[in-house]
C-alpha cells in the first residue's frame, strides 16, 4: 500500500490574510490594540451584574477576572480552533454579552447565583446542539424581530445605570444625591468629548477613558475605595463553581436558552461582517463551528463563575480600520485576555469603581444598544404588512416590566418570572407575531418581509460589542451586519 502524499503547503504569498502569520512584535501589538478597544465592554457585564445582585467587591472582582479568562480561551477558540466542532478560525473576538445581562439578572435575583450558573451550563449545552440546524431556523429571526429585542435590551437596562447613579435604596443617606449624578453626567461628557475630538483608536476606547478619568475623579471627590487592591494577589484563578453546586429550574433554564437564540441571530450578523472585512466566504459549517463556540463559553461560565461570551462587533471596525485580517493577531488578543484574568489586583480594581462611574458609562452603552435596534428597524419593509403592528405590541409588552416592575406581581411565580423578563417577552411576542403574520397568513404572490437576502440589517453587532464603539455608529460602509442581508456595511457597535 503506497504511503499517502500530503499537498505541499502553499506558499505565504498564496495564503488568505486571514491564515498569515504576522511579525511578533505585530502580532503583539494588534493584538493588544484589539483587547484594548473591547475591554470596556467585556468587564461592563459582571460590574453591572454584581453592582445589581449587590455583591461585594471582592466577590466582583473574581467575577470580573474570570469573564477575562473565559473571554480569552474563547476567544483562542475561535481564531485558532478546537477539533472540527469548535473555532471559526477568523478574527473573532469573544467578549461578554449584554443579552444575557438582564436574564442573569432576573435569575440571581429570584433563584440565586447556583440557578443563574446551573441555567447557563444548560443554555450552553443547548447552544452547542443547535449550532448546525440553527441556520434552519434563522429566517424566523430576521431583523424585525431582532431589532425589537436589541432596541428592548437597551430600554430596560437604563434603568439598572439609573439604579447605579442614584442608588437603590430610598432610605439611604445618599441617595440620589446630586454629587453623585454629576459624577455619572461627567462620565457621559467624556465619553462624548473623547467621540467628539478624537479619531481612529482613541474614539474607539472612548468608555474606557470615562471609567478611568471618572474613577479618578471620583477618588478626588471621596467616593472611590481602592483598599481591597492592596491585599489582592498578582496571580490566581477563583475557584470553579465558587458559589456552589449548580441548579438546575426549568423556567430558568427557558430564559437562557431563549437568551442564547437572540446571541446567535447577532452573531451571526458579525461573523457575516467579518468575513465581508477579510475578504473571505463564510460557510454554513464554518458558522457552527462559531456558534458552537458561543455555547462553549457559556458552559465555561457556568463552571467558572464568569458570564457567557459573544462576538464583539467593534473589532469588526478596527479589522476594516487597519487593514490587518490575521486571525494570529487575535489569538494573541485571546492570551492576553486569559493573563489578565489571571491577575486578581486587576479584577480588584475594575471592581471598585464607584456605582455612579459605571452608572454613567453603562447609560450610554445601554442607550447605544436601543439606538442600533432602532438603527436596525429602519431597513424593515412597513409597506402594506404588520410589521409596525409587531414591532409596537412587542415593545410595548416589552416594556410593561420595566416601567412598573410590579404589573405580574398576582400571577404565579413561573408566570412572573417569564413575563417579567423585558428580553424574553419582547422575542415571545415578535417571534410569534413574526411567524404568524410574515409566515403562516402571508399571501402567496407576497415576498415575506426582510426574509434572507430580502434586506440588510444595519449596525447589527450582538450587544456584547456595543461599549468599545460609541463614536463609530454612523459609519456603515465596510461589512454585512445581517444574517439575512449580506450587503456591505461597516459593524462598529
Amino acid at each position: 500500500m503506497s504511503p499517502t502524499v500530503r499537498a505541499p503547503r502553499p506558499p505565504a504569498s498564496n495564503r488568505h490574510p486571514v491564515d498569515e502569520v504576522l511579525p511578533v512584535p505585530q502580532l503583539f501589538f494588534f493584538g493588544l490594540q484589539h483587547m484594548l478597544i473591547m475591554y470596556a465592554g467585556c468587564v461592563a457585564v459582571p460590574l453591572v451584574l454584581g453592582a445589581v445582585l449587590k455583591l461585594d467587591t471582592h466577590t466582583i472582582a473574581l467575577i470580573v477576572n474570570a469573564d477575562l479568562l473565559v473571554a480569552g480561551i474563547a476567544t483562542v477558540i475561535q481564531s485558532v480552533g478546537l477539533t472540527r466542532f469548535f473555532g471559526i478560525r477568523m478574527p473573532v473576538v469573544a467578549g461578554a454579552s449584554f443579552t444575557f445581562l438582564t436574564p442573569m439578572i432576573l435569575i440571581g435575583s429570584e433563584y440565586g447565583l447556583p440557578t443563574m450558573y446551573g441555567s447557563m451550563i444548560v443554555a450552553g449545552v443547548f447552544g452547542i446542539l443547535i449550532a448546525r440546524p440553527f441556520s434552519m431556523v434563522l429566517r424566523f429571526f430576521p431583523s424585525l424581530v431582532t431589532g425589537c429585542v436589541i432596541t428592548i435590551i437597551g430600554l430596560s437596562l437604563i434603568k439598572v445605570s439609573a439604579d447605579l447613579i442614584i442608588g437603590s435604596d430610598p432610605a439611604a443617606a445618599d441617595y440620589a444625591s446630586v454629587r453623585n449624578i454629576l459624577l455619572a453626567f461627567a462620565v457621559v461628557v467624556i465619553i462624548v468629548l473623547v467621540n467628539r475630538l478624537f479619531k481612529g483608536f482613541a474614539r474607539n476606547v472612548a468608555v474606557l477613558f470615562g471609567l478611568v478619568i471618572g474613577a479618578v475623579i471620583a477618588w478626588f471627590m471621596g467616593l472611590g475605595d481602592f483598599s481591597s487592591v492592596a491585599g489582592a494577589g498578582w496571580f490566581g484563578l477563583s475557584p470553579p463553581l465558587l458559589f456552589g453546586a449548580p441548579e438546575f429550574r426549568l423556567v430558568p433554564i427557558i430564559a437562557m436558552c431563549v437568551a442564547m437564540l437572540v446571541v446567535f441571530s447577532e452573531m451571526t450578523a458579525c461573523v457575516l461582517a467579518i468575513g465581508d472585512a477579510v475578504g473571505k466566504k463564510v460557510t454554513d459549517k464554518d458558522m457552527a463551528r462559531g456558534l458552537a463556540t458561543d455555547g462553549l463559553s457559556a458552559v465555561l461560565a457556568g463552571f467558572m463563575n464568569s458570564v457567557p461570551d459573544s462576538t464583539f462587533g467593534q473589532n469588526v471596525g478596527l479589522i476594516s480600520l487597519t487593514k490587518v485580517k490575521s486571525r494570529y493577531v487575535i489569538t494573541v488578543t485571546g492570551i492576553l485576555l486569559v493573563i489578565m484574568g489571571a491577575i486578581p489586583k486587576i479584577g480588584e480594581i475594575v471592581a471598585s469603581l464607584p456605582g455612579p462611574v459605571i452608572g454613567g458609562a453603562g447609560l450610554v452603552m445601554f442607550a447605544m444598544t436601543a439606538a442600533v435596534g432602532i438603527q436596525m428597524l429602519q431597513k424593515v419593509d412597513f409597506e402594506d404588512n404588520q410589521n409596525l403592528l409587531i414591532v409596537a405590541v412587542a415593545l410595548g409588552v416589552g416594556m410593561l416590566p420595566v416601567v412598573v416592575p410590579a404589573v405580574y406581581q398576582n400571577f404565579q411565580r413561573d408566570a412572573q418570572f417569564i413575563l417579567g423578563s423585558a428580553i424574553t417577552a419582547t422575542v415571545l411576542v415578535a417571534l410569534l407575531l413574526n411567524l404568524l403574520f410574515n409566515h403562516l397568513m402571508v399571501r402567496k404572490d407576497t415576498p415575506v418581509p426582510d426574509t434572507p437576502g430580502a434586506t440588510d440589517t444595519p449596525g447589527a453587532t450582538g450587544t456584547a460589542g456595543v461599549a468599545g464603539t460609541v463614536a463609530e455608529i454612523p459609519a456603515t460602509t465596510d461589512a454585512p451586519e445581517s444574517p439575512d442581508a449580506p450587503e456591505s456595511t461597516k459593524n462598529t457597535v
